[in-house]
């Protein structure tokens, strides 16, 4: 099945691409330490309508290397993933339509290489772009910043959770949240949540370079914003174990993200946690890569374990079931994360261009949107540019992850 989905988009994308009657797509061939944030107001300028609003997307369909007959899991995974985020990207444009104005959308493939994305800058379809979605990979971004930075072109970053700081380019919109932002969600959380007297953090943390990008703002939140709580670090859960405390309310987080330490450490915490209920409460708090991880949900269920990350859809909601309607009926297939990622993407940049026309960027702070996966919620710093300030958390109650903040 995955394999015939490559193959029924390009067959058939000249067909649904016509289908709108506001999005004109043209698909391009493939050619030979953090400053504070600023919160100084933007003077709002009179909107200037656009009368056509050219949008650019470069995404790695990577149509010159993937042999379907031959290639691997990864590379199908990886295909597939860039058709449906176009996919998703494309119904968002088209809805964003219904607001009164006409896109122009040019797509290109990426490849996902660096010389594609150097031969694409001398694209002039490119540089009149009045935004440009993509690339997809922090590689791509860093190599292609010069170039948006140049033309003074606003960049969204759709699918890297890098730091902004690694770009430092004043007009890059950063969709995903980065590391820093996942560890001062759950120090948050914690410093509301647990009291100095009956209660003690800890970090288990293995020390390595992972482990110490999200430990590192833990201790940072927590030692500037509530000093009194009492923070431990171990290297392992056994070593924990021989310093517990009886009568105490431990916050655990567990810093890494390599299965090979998390399931044992899972596995002991949960041992304790039966064990000693009467003598201690354990609640576990985990790595944002946990989100795409498996592991056992009884364990993490028994330690009321919480997780904080950037997608999340709720299939029960009406607008998630409506848009999963039209999925299937423009493409015969189930939309994925991309898919849904895409939309909201899309939607939400569509919306912002026909709605505030040249001067959208004065109100990409100011225009707040609940997606189907996430909210968009920006705050912008004038070195590296905007970046999205919402972020859940997730707690496993009945088997499954549940929204709680």
């Amino acid at each position: 099945m995955t394999k015939c989905k490559g193959l029924i988009f390009f067959l058939s994308c000249a067909v649904l691409l016509a289908c709108s009657p506001k999005t004109r797509p043209v698909v391009s061939p493939p050619v030979k330490t953090i400053p504070k944030e600023s919160n100084s107001s933007v003077p709002v300028k009179p909107v200037q309508k656009f009368t056509e609003a050219n949008i650019s997307l470069l995404i790695p369909f990577k149509l010159n290397q993937i042999n379907l007959a031959v290639a691997t899991k990864a590379q199908v995974d990886r295909a597939d993933m860039a058709i449906d985020f176009y996919q998703g990207v494309k119904m968002g444009i088209d809805s964003a339509a219904s607001f009164g104005l006409n896109f122009k959308v040019n797509v290109y493939d990426t490849k996902d290489e660096n010389a594609q994305l150097m031969a694409l800058t001398k694209s002039e379809n490119l540089a009149k772009s009045d935004l440009i979605i993509g690339p997809v990979f922090p590689e791509g971004i860093k190599n292609f910043t010069n170039f948006a930075i140049g033309n003074d072109m606003p960049m969204v970053s759709p699918l890297a959770a890098s730091k902004p700081t690694d770009f430092n380019n004043p007009k890059l919109i950063s969709v995903v949240n980065y590391i820093d932002q996942h560890s001062e969600k759950i120090a948050g959380f914690i410093g509301t949540k647990f009291q100095p007297a009956n209660s003690i953090v800890v970090l288990i943390n293995p020390r390595k370079t992972e482990d110490e990008e999200f430990a590192a703002p833990i201790r940072a939140f927590l030692k500037q914003r509530h000093p009194t709580l009492i923070v431990q670090e171990f290297t392992s859960a056994y070593a924990f174990e021989t310093r517990m405390i009886k009568g105490k309310k431990y916050a655990i987080i567990v810093c890494s993200s390599e299965t090979s330490f998390v399931i044992p450490t899972i596995d002991k915490l949960a041992k304790l946690a039966k064990l000693k209920a009467q003598d201690y409460q354990l609640n576990l708090f985990g790595h944002p890569n946990w989100i795409k991880q498996n592991y056992n949900i009884n364990q993490l269920q028994t330690l009321h374990t919480i997780l904080s990350t950037s997608y999340f859809v709720n299939y029960k909601d009406a607008n998630v079931i409506s848009f999963v309607k039209k999925y299937r009926a423009s493409f015969n297939f189930e939309p994925s994360e991309y898919s849904i990622k895409g939309f909201d993407i899309g939607f939400y940049f569509g919306k912002l261009l026909a709605k505030h026309g040249k001067n959208y960027l004065d109100f990409i702070t100011k225009d707040k949107y609940k997606g189907l996966h996430n909210s968009f919620s920006f705050g912008y710093n004038p070195i590296y540019g905007y970046y999205n300030k919402d972020l859940m958390l997730l707690q496993y109650k009945n088997l499954n992850l549940n929204l709680i903040n």
